[in-house]
């Protein structure tokens, strides 16, 4: 019976897996049959993650890891693919908001701290995807899956949020030079624009009256998204259904950039 959504068999790794989006595709990938591995900074956190999933009956690997330490992300690629024998598909989404900000008195510290986790972060672990995925196909295994989560944001102004407009946008242009050098080892690159998710990271949204009532305003649903929403995503990427799908960006928004 041909089952394009079936996991079984494949092992994901999603970075910022403990929580919120992260720890939703985990979910959503474990329950579709793949095995697990999540990284995250906090190890409480990443413990409670892999009880959640492990419940699933999948194999689930929680590592604790520092997504701005290159060496970190080498180190735990390595341990993670020993563990776990290969890694299909990499969801790069560990990330943060930063510190809503006036641009004018943006620091470079406030910079350089958004840019190391989400563009810096996401660098270094799609190149040690690709060099796993790579070595595979060498040895006659092509194929893999390699995702970057960026944010609707990108594409619509964002007062205060600077760092995190140029680590997001940097995105776009990164997924299309990794696949135009990698497509011919059958490696697959594509980007997820999430819009207003309900997580730790948009609380600070949430808290202000005025600003809630912009985005739901703003939102053609009139609602925010829940992190379960960006499950099925993750599932048709890492599967075989997604097999031609490669160079796209795909945004869950509830219809805020159509509008």
């Amino acid at each position: 019976m041909y089952a394009p959504f079936d996991l079984t068999g494949k092992t994901v790794l999603v970075t910022g897996g403990n929580i919120g989006i992260g720890l939703a595709m985990g979910q959503a990938l474990a329950d579709a049959g793949a095995d697990i591995v999540l990284w995250g900074s906090n190890a409480e956190r990443n413990e409670c993650a892999r009880n959640t999933l492990a419940a699933s009956g999948r194999h689930v690997l929680a590592q604790r890891v520092d997504v701005t330490d290159e060496a970190a992300i080498v180190a735990a690629m390595a341990e993670a693919i020993a563990e776990m024998g290969r890694i299909d598909t990499v969801i790069a989404n560990a990330g943060t908001g930063g510190i809503a900000t006036p641009f004018v008195e943006t620091t470079a510290n406030d910079l350089r701290r958004v840019l190391a986790i989400n563009l810096d972060g996401a660098y270094f672990t799609a190149r040690e995807a690709c060099r796993h995925m790579v070595a595979r196909a060498r040895m006659g295994d092509p194929g893999g899956s390699i995702v970057l989560v960026g944010s609707a944001g990108t594409d619509s102004g964002m007062p205060r949020f600077g760092p995190y407009a140029a680590s997001k946008g940097a995105l776009a242009p990164l997924m299309r030079s990794i696949l135009a050098e990698h497509a011919r080892h059958g490696i697959r690159v594509n980007l997820i624009q999430p819009g207003f998710i309900r997580t730790e990271m948009t609380d600070h949204f949430r808290e202000k009256e005025k600003t809630e009532e912009w985005i739901l305003a703003s939102i053609p649903q009139r609602r925010w998204g829940h992190p379960t929403e960006c499950g099925g995503i993750a599932i048709y990427l890492a599967s075989d259904a997604s097999s031609y799908q490669s160079g796209s960006t795909i945004t869950i928004d509830g219809g805020f950039l159509a509008s």
